[in-house]
């Protein structure tokens, strides 16, 4: 996913789209959200998250931070990321890859 030092932030999906196209791409954000998500509830929640961060490099997040990450890509305001919000929070987050690949998302989610 991404790098982080301090407050930088290395956007790392557009090499990672170039690299495994726009299927492998989903498949691998899908096993992001798999290794975030609360097993119980089948979404990310705060709490997952906190648990989890440590998994995919992101050790030292901060309580405010997380809950920012979740807030932030909680679309239908129920406090938890399901699977679509999760991808759409990702490709959000790059900005770049957003202007590249916003056709192909849309087809290769449904």
């Amino acid at each position: 996913m991404a790098g982080r030092k301090g407050n930088e932030f290395q956007d790392m999906l557009p090499m990672m789209a170039d690299k495994l196209g726009g299927d492998g791409l989903i498949k691998e954000l899908c096993k992001g959200f798999s290794l975030l998500m609360d097993r119980d509830k089948g979404v990310i929640t705060f709490e997952s998250l906190k648990k989890n961060s440590a998994i995919i490099g992101l050790p030292d997040l901060k309580d405010d931070e997380l809950r920012s990450m979740v807030k932030e890509g909680d679309l239908d305001g129920d406090g938890a990321l399901d699977q679509m919000e999760f991808c759409v929070l990702m490709f959000r987050l790059s900005p770049q890859l957003m202007q590249e690949s916003e056709a192909w998302l849309q087809t290769a989610l449904c």
